[in-house]
């Protein structure tokens, strides 16, 4: 057995087929398939069954590739430490970021960053929650700037700021008119929510108590992941939605006039650097987590007490 035996069977499991798989390793599918049918031998077991299109892992190959997962990121983890020791913060950092920060945090905190550690090369992609924690447990990123808590026990949560949920009202009703509202004052048939997958309809939905509540059909059946789009439609049919802080800060003075507070304790979502355990660019993280801080600092709601804010 040897380690690159064990990155041919995780390329199989990522692609499920030979030859793409082969591609990936930049071998011959022939080599590929000689080299897992070797490991197959050694242990005594088949890891995936061939009669399938495509392949697929047996049960007890699974296993065998959980265990040669952890066996490389270990490996990489110890080279990424040793060249951390050695030249401190450079190199390149995975990140992986959901789509309702990427577009209001990356314009705040890239240009500072870049300019900072120039030796250090990111590589960035916007998921959805779900699809991260899949990126993250393939090892295809490095960090996720995500909602949290998660509730996975592998994964380290380091929390890095406090965003305040906030109510856009386009509709015209009286009791919307004033500055604070409770979250029963949301008429549920007006309002607008991302499609299924967002961690930001989770969290409204958790705030409104909806899954309680039974709304009416619309005549008008809209799915986005995009915020501007979110709002662009709660305007057209005059409706309210939920929406995080950052996300209103390119808005102009008559757009800022449809935004309404909650009513203490304000709901607030955690935002987190979210990475594997045993994550060893420490020093990049760290210096992450800290622009990070210091590129939202002047554009959030300070909440000083506890009592004030309740996390959604």
């Amino acid at each position: 057995m040897n380690l690159q035996q064990l990155e041919y069977i995780i390329a199989l499991d990522n692609h499920r087929h030979f030859v793409k798989a082969a591609e990936a390793c930049f071998v011959t599918q022939a080599t590929l398939s000689m080299m897992i049918k070797k490991l197959e031998q050694e242990l005594e077991l088949v890891i995936f069954d061939r009669s399938k299109q495509p392949v697929i892992p047996t049960e007890a190959g699974k296993k065998v590739i959980g265990q040669a997962r952890n066996m490389i990121r270990e490996r990489q983890l110890m080279l990424a430490l040793s060249k951390e020791v050695k030249t401190g913060i450079e190199g390149e950092l995975k990140i992986g970021i959901i789509p309702t920060i990427a577009p209001y945090l990356l314009p705040l905190l890239l240009p500072a960053f870049l300019e900072k550690y120039q030796a250090t090369r990111l590589k960035i992609r916007e998921q959805t929650t779900e699809q991260l924690v899949q990126l993250l447990a393939t090892d295809k990123i490095d960090v996720a700037i995500m909602a949290t808590p998660l509730g996975e026990g592998n994964l380290k949560e380091i929390p890095v700021f406090y965003e305040e949920f906030k109510v856009f009202v386009a509709a015209p009703d009286r009791q919307l008119k004033k500055k604070y509202l409770l979250p029963e004052d949301l008429d549920i048939n007006k309002l607008w929510l991302l499609e299924e997958g967002h961690c930001l309809r989770s969290q409204a939905l958790n705030l409104c108590e909806l899954q309680k509540k039974q709304a009416k059909a619309h005549n008008l059946d809209y799915e986005t992941g995009s915020i501007e789009s979110l709002l662009k439609i709660t305007e057209i049919t005059q409706g309210i939605t939920i929406i995080p802080e950052l996300a209103t800060l390119g808005f102009n003075k008559k757009t800022k006039e449809k935004l309404r507070h909650f009513k203490p304790p304000v709901p607030v979502r955690e935002i987190s650097l979210v990475t594997y355990r045993h994550f060893a660019k420490e020093k990049m993280l760290e210096a992450l987590r800290k622009e990070i801080i210091a590129a939202v600092k002047p554009y959030l709601s300070q909440h000083r007490k506890d009592n004030l804010v309740v996390k959604i």
